[in-house]
């Protein structure tokens, strides 16, 4: 396994974690390999677009509902016709079946995770 590479400390803190909640759910079915669009609750923030393969251990129902935690300032990226403005943090369970990242305890939107 490849040592992960050294950030300074300034650098991590230039990426915008947030808790959100997903509010809808729906596959896309323009994507090549299976994904859902989601609408995700950001409180003051908004409500913002992503696009996630999760087809593998999630579905619609399983989503809605469910807190994640999200990169807000990567720039905006379209996939499979979706305006994606987030990126959903996930961890490879294996065989790429991501399996989400998110707080153990319901807390409010648009939290920074520090």
């Amino acid at each position: 396994m490849d040592k992960p590479h050294a950030i300074d400390f300034e650098d991590f803190l230039r990426v915008d974690i947030r808790s959100g909640t997903v509010i809808e759910a729906t596959l896309n079915p323009k994507a090549r390999i299976p994904a859902f669009s989601l609408k995700i609750d950001f409180g003051e923030l908004g409500i913002r677009t992503s696009s996630a393969q999760l087809t593998k251990n999630y579905t619609e129902e399983d989503l809605v509902g469910l807190q994640v935690i999200a990169v807000m300032n990567f720039p905006v990226k379209r996939i499979a016709g979706v305006k994606s403005q987030v990126l959903v943090l996930g961890t490879d369970g294996g065989n790429n079946d991501v399996v989400l990242l998110g707080p153990h305890s319901r807390v409010a939107n648009g939290l920074r995770i520090c």
